[in-house]
């Protein structure tokens, strides 16, 4: 089965064509956070379906190379700045950390690069994107100093959002970073600093002053991935203004198609409602573990329903999340107790199939692979149950369960070995690099006896509790 996503330019589900086939290679642009306060679950929402992206085309054998920004320099992260009383810099660091604390928690891959727009380098390529949209008659300065971007003048622009232009008329110029559809105007790419920027500010042609939001994506996803690439994600949210604005300014300097497939992922509510402080329901990852939920509960609640379906985040939601990694836990200790024992060809031979993968083939459907992982798990169960399964089958499942793994990332993890283990697992691991067999079968049989369950992987050995020790 090929691999097909949603296309929002096209609204249409496509079948995956990379722009370098022949090589596997797949460049991802993906709207990271704006570091003006610490990211909530919605933004998570996003960022782990981009990363259940990334993990299932690796898992189909694509090399992937993915950017993430982070904004570090807009109206918000200025105005956050100001009202905190400190210098720019020192206000979005902090939110920069935590954003990293927070992807390690929920087991988010790292992009390849996380650019910051305020790196001298992409500040530069901004200008140069900026002049050579002023030369092509793209972009114009303003009265006030500002360099605005021509919406007239580029006759694709609307497309992605699927807005009709000819019934749309520019209402003027919008200055700052976000506006409703209803007010289409031709927007800032390079804002003349004012007495609210205070010490926040860059040289350029058009006198001092900063880059509108859009730009900066534009400029870093250009800069590190060339001027076209093959997908581009985000929320919603970000369709209009911001992703269509992307496409005229980086189109309109290059001339090329600039993203093959966009993929949005659908808003996050809270108890049926938009997440908002004033409500009483706005959540941070540390609002969630400070009630005693682990990262990996989060991540699956997160990523359980399919990207383009609203998420409605409940606390029994989160509870049912729990209860189904219980489920998978079990199941994994009865598989590696049964992989330990003796291999009986009178027992039934259970192979696992292709529908996990399959089920994420079909735009990342997860619902319909997680709803194909538990159907296995209430088979292999029952088989179980009968004393059906013997070693062989039940490695099989294991060795299946490793690929699962590696796109869901949800298996309970042992944070730390207790000295004594960890030195007998490093003494194994060396046995077996020296292909000493018989000591690497003594270490194992010590593991076993104290208690640990060892199993062999292609990337080295894997050590768990043995249930009931």
């Amino acid at each position: 089965m090929p691999l097909r996503f949603f296309n929002t330019y096209s609204r249409q589900i496509e079948n995956f064509e990379p722009r370098n086939p022949a090589g596997r290679k797949i460049s991802i642009y993906t709207c990271g956070p704006t570091v003006y306060s610490r990211a909530h679950i919605g933004n998570f929402r996003a960022y782990i379906f981009e990363d259940l992206l990334q993990r299932h085309l690796e898992l189909r054998g694509y090399n992937v190379h993915r950017v993430m920004n982070i904004t570090d320099v807009d109206d918000k992260t200025i105005r956050a700045a100001r009202e905190a009383g400190i210098p720019l810099t020192k206000s979005t660091a902090q939110f920069k950390e935590a954003f990293f604390e927070d992807i390690e928690t929920l087991r988010i891959k790292r992009a390849d690069e996380f650019p910051a727009a305020t790196d001298q380098r992409y500040i530069d390529k901004m200008i140069e994107m900026i002049a050579t949209l002023i030369s092509r008659g793209l972009a114009y300065q303003a009265d006030d100093k500002s360099v605005y971007f021509r919406i007239n003048k580029f006759p694709d622009y609307g497309k992605l959002a699927h807005f009709d232009l000819t019934q749309l008329q520019s209402t003027g110029r919008v200055k700052h970073d976000e506006y409703d559809k209803e007010h289409i105007g031709d927007f800032a790419l390079w804002k003349a600093w004012d007495e609210e920027d205070g010490d926040v500010g860059w040289e350029s042609p058009w006198g001092r002053g900063r880059p509108g939001w859009h730009i900066e994506c534009s400029a870093m996803a250009t800069a590190l991935l060339g001027d076209q690439i093959d997908i581009h994600c985000g929320g919603v949210d970000n369709i209009f203004p911001h992703h269509e604005a992307e496409i005229a300014q980086t189109e309109g300097v290059t001339g090329k198609k600039f993203v093959r497939y966009w993929m949005h992922c659908a808003h996050l509510l809270v108890d049926g409602q938009k997440m908002s402080k004033s409500l009483g329901n706005f959540y941070t990852l540390p609002n969630l573990l400070e009630k005693g939920y682990t990262g990996r509960e989060i991540r699956y609640a997160l990523m359980r329903v399919h990207y383009r379906a609203p998420l409605n985040f409940t606390w029994d939601g989160m509870n049912e999340a729990r209860e189904s990694l219980g489920r998978i836990d079990d199941w994994l200790v009865r598989l590696r107790e049964t992989a330990a024992g003796k291999i009986d060809k009178r027992k039934i031979d259970m192979q696992p199939g292709q529908e996990f993968e399959e089920a994420l083939d079909d735009d990342l459907n997860i619902s319909a692979a997680l709803g194909f992982l538990f159907e296995t798990i209430r088979e292999t169960n029952r088989a179980l149950d009968r004393n059906e399964v013997d070693a062989v089958s039940a490695n099989a499942w294991l060795n299946w369960w490793e690929r699962v793994n590696s796109v869901l990332v949800v298996e309970e993890e042992i944070a730390q070995l207790p000295p004594e283990i960890a030195k007998l697992a490093e003494a194994r691991a060396q046995a077996r690099l020296a292909k000493n067999f018989q000591k690497s079968d003594e270490l194992r049989n010590e593991l076993s006896a104290r208690g640990w369950q060892v199993r062999d992987t292609k990337d080295g050995q894997k050590i768990t509790r043995r249930a009931g020790a």
